[in-house]
């Protein structure tokens, strides 16, 4: 894969360039500020970007902003972010345009370098990778609205591992169902979430915006 990586901390940037390479893939670009991730996501043509939320100047939101922006500009750009702690505005700010190809991970996941690769591969193939801290603490919160009250405690198992997003193949394996059940799960949570066969947009990614609370 080609790679943009966005991180203010340069041991942090190098550590991650490193490990990509070790993997066997191409860093194109590398950026340490909101302004120069912007510059990098719109001029590089790469498969996946990997972005930090705080970076400067404001070492606020820049990285996050720089991400949005460039999503509009050319939707479905897969990009990967980081961030320091779970933020479910974060999340769901990202994947409020319903494209796909979008993670969201804790920077301390990026030490599992088997699960961060994975999480670029399948946001670089248009998925979605959301950690599973985060599905972990969103869980914990319980459902926060009636259409997810309605689904049974499978069907949540379910949804929440889409929300990594894992495959229905990949999704048995980790619940030991059937891919015969497990589709049958997911057409259940989607038919009580109100997602249709003929609905505009990715019906996995407006499941998931479902579950971390945002109208779709």
């Amino acid at each position: 894969m080609r790679i943009v990586v966005a991180e203010d901390l340069y041991l942090l940037r190098d550590g991650m360039v490193r490990l990509l390479e070790a993997y066997g893939h191409e860093v194109v670009a590398t950026a340490a500020t909101g302004p120069e991730t912007l510059e990098a996501l719109l001029h590089w043509r790469h498969d996946v970007a990997v972005v930090d939320v705080r970076m400067p100047p404001t070492q606020s939101d820049e990285g996050l902003k720089a991400a949005i922006a460039a999503r509009r500009e050319i939707p479905g750009l897969p990009i990967l972010i980081l961030s320091q702690h779970v933020q479910q505005l974060y999340a769901r700010e990202l994947l409020a345009d319903g494209a796909g190809g979008i993670g969201y991970f804790l920077k301390d996941s990026v030490f599992d370098a088997d699960q961060f690769i994975d999480a670029l591969e399948r946001v670089a193939k248009g998925g979605t990778a959301v950690d599973p801290v985060v599905i972990a603490k969103l869980l914990s919160s319980g459902p926060s609205n009636r259409r997810l009250a309605k689904l049974t405690e499978r069907e949540m198992d379910v949804l929440g591992l889409m929300a990594e997003g894992l495959s229905n193949q990949a999704i048995c394996k980790r619940l030991f169902l059937s891919e015969s059940a497990i589709s049958k799960y997911t057409t259940s949570l989607f038919g009580k979430l109100g997602i249709n066969d003929d609905q505009s947009g990715n019906r996995r990614v407006l499941a998931v915006l479902t579950y971390l609370n945002r109208p779709a």
